[in-house]
């Protein structure tokens, strides 16, 4: 089941005009919010970023944040998995193909729900490979924008060298994956990229660093150098599908010594205990 302008409806019933600007311009955002055991992970979050993005393209949230919430949880309910993937879509609307935005015109709202996929046993274990690319996209990575050509198009390049994230640098330093947050541990301390409008300010992102600072893990956040990626002892992805994930081999080379350090081990076990308490206590999120 889905939700598409008002109505939950079977995804095979769902339409959408060829005219919609998100069909004719990319001109939308989006997000994704996982779900453990029917309760949506940190949905206080995930909705103010998708008011951010909505105010980074001047246009204006369809719904106020309770009116979401009551979405959500309605199409939590309405699908079958304890475990989901939430994607919500907002677009400008359905208007006649002009850049100029279109007055008067009312937005599309698509939201659906798929089985939610994490890491699998045998990749938290042994890690999964990474390469390096010129992150080359577009100065607004902050916003969660439905454009993403850019960044399938680095993801693709992971994927046909058999690995699972390009890990993206501009002006010699890293800013993000293609679809995930990059940390890395050197001399001890856990490192992570500064916000700003180069990369998308992730949720589970911010969870790794409050958990760091809660346990008493060195960190910083700081602008890393590509070489500091390269000489890493420890390399991370985060996303809300990925959750905490190493990387034990960058561009062909082992990272360490090859398979996830101490410290991912700690943070993953940190995250999975979270995960637990949240489930449990959906307000502890």
């Amino acid at each position: 089941m889905i939700y598409l302008n008002g109505e939950f409806m079977p995804l095979e019933e769902a339409r959408v005009p060829v005219l919609d600007r998100g069909f004719i311009f990319g001109d939308g955002v989006y997000e994704v919010i996982p779900v453990y055991s029917r309760h949506p992970f940190r949905l206080a979050e995930h909705l103010d970023r998708l008011q951010a993005s909505l105010a980074a393209i001047r246009l204006a949230n369809p719904h106020i944040g309770a009116e979401w919430t009551r979405l959500v949880h309605k199409l939590v309910g309405l699908n079958e998995p304890e475990d989901q993937s939430l994607y919500l879509h907002v677009t400008r609307g359905v208007a006649k193909r002009d850049h100029a935005f279109p007055p008067g015109v009312a937005p599309t709202v698509f939201m659906m729900s798929n089985p939610l996929v994490t890491p699998t046993a045998s990749q938290v274990e042994g890690g999964v490979g990474a390469i390096t690319a010129i992150d080359n996209r577009w100065l607004r990575c902050d916003i969660k924008a439905i454009a993403l050509l850019p960044n399938v198009l680095l993801r693709q390049l992971a994927i046909d060298q058999d690995c699972a994230e390009s890990i993206l640098v501009r002006d010699g330093f890293v800013t993000e994956g293609a679809a995930s947050n990059v940390f890395l541990v050197a001399g001890g301390v856990l490192l992570a990229p500064p916000k700003d409008h180069l990369m998308l300010p992730g949720i589970t992102y911010d969870v790794v660093l409050e958990l760091a600072a809660r346990h008493g893990i060195p960190h910083e956040i700081r602008p890393i150098a590509r070489e500091e990626l390269q000489g890493a002892r420890e390399i991370w992805l985060s996303s809300s599908s990925k959750e905490v994930l190493a990387v034990t081999q960058l561009d062909g080379q082992s990272v360490g010594d090859g398979r996830p350090g101490a410290l991912f081990k700690r943070m993953y076990a940190l995250y999975q205990e979270y995960k637990e308490l949240v489930m449990r206590s959906p307000a502890a999120s």
